[in-house]
């Protein structure tokens, strides 16, 4: 697929990396809500988040084939991992799990969906976390939320309430609404 293919009508493209998280069905509304809208949406998951939500899933949503591997990558002459995200208009990490802020903060590119974000321009990118309270207000995690803000990385939520694990706290994953809101003004449509 050469650039221009990779470009919607419109001129925007929107990178979404599924990262292994409960809240990755959120994530499919997302993925429509842009798709709906003629806006070229592809989808990079790491290996947890099909644990989650299939590929399968977000194929269908995007009409793109889903990326989940470095491996995947053919062609020499077009590394997908460095094209894709200098190609991007925005860059969504929904949900955004601890494990993925601290690589995201100490330059760690071990899997499709972090050497993605490294190859990036950090204003590109902005981040839905979603994790347990007791991982969100952990002192090693706000660190590295401080980081990743005072790099231009711009984050949406996490809210207050009702979570996976069976507990009320911060740290669940802003609505499909707040985060569409916020990559459309960042794409400026």
């Amino acid at each position: 697929m050469n650039a221009e293919s990779e470009v919607s009508s419109s001129g925007a493209s929107l990178l979404v990396c599924v990262c292994g998280g409960i809240a990755a069905y959120k994530v499919c509304h997302v993925v429509s809500r842009f798709a709906q809208r003629n806006i070229t949406v592809r989808v990079a998951m790491t290996a947890h988040a099909g644990q989650f939500v299939g590929p399968l899933t977000f194929e269908a949503l995007s009409g793109m084939p889903v990326l989940n591997s470095l491996w995947q990558i053919t062609d020499a002459q077009d590394p997908q991992h460095i094209n894709l995200a200098r190609r991007s208009a925005c860059i969504l990490i929904a949900p955004a799990t601890a494990n993925m802020l601290a690589k995201m903060a100490h330059g760690i590119a071990d899997d499709l969906v972090s050497t993605l974000v490294l190859a990036a321009d950090p204003e590109k990118i902005i981040v839905a976390p979603a994790m347990n309270d007791a991982m969100w207000t952990n002192p090693a995690t706000q660190a590295n939320v401080e980081k990743l803000r005072g790099s231009g990385i711009e984050f949406v939520g996490p809210e207050t309430g009702w979570q996976a694990c069976r507990t009320t706290g911060i740290g669940r994953m802003s609505e499909p609404d707040a985060i569409v809101s916020v990559v459309q003004r960042r794409i400026k449509l």
